[in-house]
């Protein structure tokens, strides 16, 4: 390109901007994520884009564009909030939006394998089982 940077990659994923300066509210129009009973999407609820969401990214804009075009792949709303530099309860209430309107699909985990003090420790054992970047394993308790 004329600027010196790389034409991008056809084949990859849409290029997602940088974040937002615009301030959580007015992305969502002051709504919230809660469900009364609390989050309506825990943060490690998984999202998918579904074919209607990727066959209408050109027509989606900003925040949403960019929420569906990381989620060819399933990610949690914590992995998206993160990757996209935005706030957790706005990728939570926009995830929302786009799910209503056909655009993702949503999994929401359930809460008693969250809550399973197993599942922790098969998390805990296969995090030790990666090793460092000098390729030790960690095998310390």
């Amino acid at each position: 390109m004329a600027d010196g940077t790389p034409p991008p990659d056809p084949s990859g994923p849409d290029p997602v901007g940088p974040a937002s300066a615009v301030r959580p509210f007015l992305l969502t129009a002051g709504r919230v994520a809660d469900g009364g009973d609390g989050p309506s999407m825990p943060v490690e609820t998984q999202v998918v884009a579904t074919a209607e969401g990727l066959d209408a990214l050109d027509r989606l804009r900003f925040e949403q564009h960019d929420i569906v075009a990381v989620c060819r792949l399933p990610q949690s709303i914590a992995e998206i909030a993160a990757r996209l530099g935005l706030h957790l309860n706005v990728v939570r209430v926009l995830a929302e939006d786009l799910r209503v309107a056909g655009q993702l699909t949503v999994h929401v985990p359930d809460s008693d394998a969250v809550h399973d003090a197993s599942v922790l420790r098969r998390v805990i054992d296969g995090l030790r089982a990666v090793p460092d970047s000098r390729g030790v394993l960690s095998d310390t308790d």
